[in-house]
């Protein structure tokens, strides 16, 4: 099943633009990528709502587009503000690419079971970091960082593209995980961090488009809807979250994490499949 319309095709279309609109404006409030709310609200509020249905799949196809929008349009941000290394940006980008595109092709032949079982083990995770701050990871000092020029780039496309055949499965961004990966295995200062991981997303996002593309895995419509909201979406939460306390938005993105790890592990463990 591709999608299902269980209601009028206008509201249809209203909910999936309202779901790209709150599931973009909490990634710029939290400063996440948006797919790990998108692919929950995608795939749980439409039949909740009785207006349709979209499969595991269809979920990840129209996320990654959604990524896509919200990793360029932060990506150029970012520079403006001289935050993206250029090196990092390319061979992180390039092998996360390379991982996401195989990941995203995969996919097509994958049973929607196991994606959602990706989906579960990435929330996981990230869950696990929001309890084990990065920071308590990482010296309390940035003298143990490399300079620029001396970042592993073997090391760099190893942890990129393992995390882009995952993010290509299940059409997420990766950045959640990215992000810790970089500052802890690779050592790279959290400010280049932060920057440099949505060029890195933006690159792999694109490849993931392309790979769910070639396997028809995108719906052009409700892509469309969602992507067209998010960028209103993602922009006012960016807004928003320079007006409210860091401890306050780590807390509201402990909670949502916590509460789709919960709602996707009973999926996944009692062995239902959405679609």
């Amino acid at each position: 099943m591709t999608f299902e319309v269980t209601g009028s095709i206008l509201a249809f279309v209203v909910v999936l633009m309202a779901l790209g609109f709150l599931g973009s404006f909490v990634a710029g409030l939290l400063g996440i990528g948006g797919a790990i709310v998108m692919i929950p609200l995608l795939l749980y509020v439409p039949p909740f709502l009785a207006v349709g249905k979209l499969g595991v799949k269809t979920a990840a196809g129209i996320t990654m587009v959604q990524v896509l929008v919200a990793g360029v349009s932060g990506t150029l941000a970012h520079r403006r503000h001289r935050a993206v290394d250029p090196d990092l940006g390319l061979v992180g980008g390039l092998a996360m690419a390379s991982g996401t595109f195989l990941g995203a092709t995969l996919s097509r032949y994958a049973d929607e079971w196991w994606l959602l079982l990706v989906f579960a083990l990435m929330v996981t995770a990230a869950a696990a970091l929001m309890v084990v701050p990065v920071e308590v990871l990482i010296p309390p000092s940035d003298s143990g960082f490399l300079q620029p020029e001396r970042y592993s780039r073997g090391l760099t496309a190893l942890v990129t593209g393992g995390v882009g055949v995952a993010a290509g499965l299940v059409g997420a961004g990766g950045a959640f995980l990215v992000v810790p990966f970089l500052l802890v295995v690779v050592r790279v200062p959290m400010r280049v961090t932060i920057g440099s991981s949505l060029a890195i997303v933006s690159l792999s996002a694109a490849t993931g488009v392309v790979g769910k593309l070639v396997t028809g895995q995108i719906v052009y419509g409700p892509a469309l809807a969602v992507a067209a909201a998010a960028i209103p979406g993602a922009q006012l939460g960016a807004a928003v979250s320079r007006r409210v306390a860091p401890v306050r938005l780590k807390l509201a993105l402990a909670i949502v994490i916590v509460i789709i790890g919960l709602r996707v592990w009973i999926d996944v463990l009692g062995g239902a499949r959405p679609s």
